[in-house]
């Protein structure tokens, strides 16, 4: 079980459905950053909006990336009542949406 250590990254890109008021997006922000205060394997949560001036984004307009231990943390997180709950709710808000999850590697030169 050796490559399940390490730290993993999960990222989760987001376009919001068309309509959805901007104080309904910024409570939904603050519910997933308020899931590091719930669900132990997860250890950090960072958001933004899309800044890219090379037009590539495909629609997607938000980034939210969590930081865990292990890739066993992240099960933990996705199976967890709390998360379920809230996954529930967030993706009916969303026209699209793509999840990665990996390990950050560091070049040398």
């Amino acid at each position: 079980m050796e490559e399940a250590k390490g730290v993993v990254k999960h990222i989760l890109l987001a376009k919001f459905k068309e309509g959805i008021p901007e104080e309904q997006i910024e409570e939904l922000i603050k519910e997933y950053g308020n899931l590091v205060n719930h669900i132990q394997p997860m250890k950090s949560f960072h958001w933004g909006k899309d800044v890219s001036i090379e037009n590539l984004h495909q629609g997607f307009t938000h980034v939210f990336e969590s930081t865990f231990e292990s890739t066993q943390g992240v099960a933990e997180y996705v199976s967890h009542p709390v998360h379920v709950r809230f996954a529930d709710k967030f993706l009916q808000h969303l026209e699209k949406v793509l999840i990665m999850d990996y390990k950050p590697t560091t070049v040398r030169f």
